[in-house]
């Protein structure tokens, strides 16, 4: 137990060293600071975010997911993370203090990430991270990373506890889709609050939302979507290559919302949106094995989440099967049992084959087999190692195949196995770097 204690007390040292750093920094360097949270969609508006400023300013982002309390003062720092490296940890201190006295140019800009693991994370980080702008993605019922939170309320207070940091005369801007966001408009008096949607009427509105198919050797495979958006009383049009959901366009309304109060205007950003990679595992489209194209959606798994991916795969057009892959759903705590299942019920309606691969997700097969699913289209594995090959050899010609599932559930190797250019994987696939692929 000592050497655990030792370890506690030398990461909060160390947080609280690069912590300190990180004000140091701000307070010379003054950059704008954007604020992205939520429980769901915050790294894709955060890319979002990104493509639409880089070309006009020098901006920062987060990368990856650096969104916890080490996470925010390493970006701050531009500095990586140490992972579970002592050492490396000690550079970074000593990195962060030439940081601090540098002159090399800094971002005028800097997008962040900003997450809760445990309670309190969010309310540190907002002590002293008093952003210009607060980006709230989506909230939703179940809430995703449950476990050290005492109810889904505390999660809800926890994350909203940074708009009471942003900075008077700063920016709020909302999704108006979700109950929860649109009741934070009244948090603060002094912000000018902006907000998007699909559903409601917004300052940004999402209308007309398509697919955008194209045909290879006869098949006909999605390549994107396509929507316009309406604010002011204009409406621009704008293409999302490679990837599919009408989650992806939340992102996209939110850095144009966000754009805007930076003075850039809206069709030049709908352009920088059209070019942009997005981001690996989030409804990324890949192409398959056998001509069949993969909806790689692996990078986590929340109820939220896996429900609007399978929407997605009913409302394709397509000529040939859809197949469902899904991992486990983690960290979801006591509602575990019951929300595997409801999705089991989901996936019948929008797949003609569905796999599930972990012990969980087994819950999800028999909310399927309970809902009429036929049997024979129903496939069980316990992992991702069991399952690759098998879903390989099911897959002809035509079929769209959506994977999806937690981090831990490693369901990108699943869609290793099935791409049709595994070279590539590095480029595409979520989780390449050298510390997970030891895992």
């Amino acid at each position: 137990a000592s050497s655990h204690q030792m370890k506690r007390v030398f990461k909060k040292i160390i947080i609280a060293v690069l912590t300190f750093e990180a004000r140091l920094v701000l307070r010379h360097r003054k950059p704008k600071i954007v604020a992205v949270i939520g429980s769901v969609g915050k790294t894709s508006a955060k890319d979002a975010i990104y493509s639409v400023l880089a070309p006009y300013f020098f901006v920062r982002k987060s990368e990856k997911s650096f969104n916890s309390e080490f996470g925010v003062p390493l970006t701050v720092l531009g500095l990586s993370s140490g992972w579970s490296n002592p050492f490396i940890w000690l550079r970074n201190v000593i990195l962060g203090a030439f940081r601090v006295v540098s002159k090399k140019p800094y971002p005028a800009i800097l997008v962040l990430e900003v997450g809760a693991d445990h309670p309190g994370d969010i309310r540190k980080i907002g002590a002293w991270l008093k952003p210009d702008a607060v980006v709230v993605t989506y909230f939703g019922t179940v809430p995703v990373h449950i476990e050290f939170f005492p109810s889904p309320e505390a999660v809800f207070e926890e994350k909203s506890s940074l708009i009471r940091s942003i900075k008077r005369g700063g920016v709020l801007l909302l999704n108006n889709d979700d109950e929860r966001v649109r009741a934070l408009a009244d948090m603060r008096r002094d912000v000018r609050v902006i907000t998007w949607s699909i559903k409601h009427e917004s300052d940004f509105q999402a209308a007309h939302f398509e697919f955008v198919y194209s045909d290879t050797d006869g098949f006909k495979a999605p390549r994107g979507i396509t929507f316009r958006v309406d604010y002011d009383g204009n409406s621009v049009p704008v293409i999302v290559n490679n990837t599919l959901g009408r989650q992806q366009v939340y992102p996209v309304l939110s850095a144009l919302a966000l754009g805007g109060t930076f003075g850039l205007n809206m069709v030049e950003m709908t352009k920088g949106l059209e070019m942009q990679d997005t981001p690996p595992g989030r409804m990324k489209i890949i192409n398959g094995v056998k001509h069949s194209t993969v909806i790689d959606d692996t990078y986590n798994a929340s109820p939220v989440a896996v429900s609007a991916a399978l929407s997605a795969l009913k409302e394709l057009k397509i000529s040939g099967r859809k197949i469902a892959v899904l991992g486990d759903m983690l960290e979801l705590g006591k509602y575990s049992g019951k929300e595997h299942e409801k999705i089991g019920r989901e996936a019948k309606e929008a797949a003609d084959i569905l796999v599930t691969v972990g012990v969980r997700a087994r819950t999800i097969a028999e909310g399927a087999l309970d809902n009429g699913m036929d049997e024979n289209n129903i496939f069980q594995y316990d992992t991702w190692r069991e399952a690759a090959k098998p879903v390989e050899d099911l897959i002809k010609e035509g079929d769209i195949i959506l994977v999806k599932g937690s981090q831990g559930a490693r369901m990108e190797k699943v869609v290793e196995e099935i791409m049709a250019h595994p070279e590539d994987k590095e480029k595409l696939l979520a989780r390449q770097d050298i510390e997970w692929r030891k895992r």
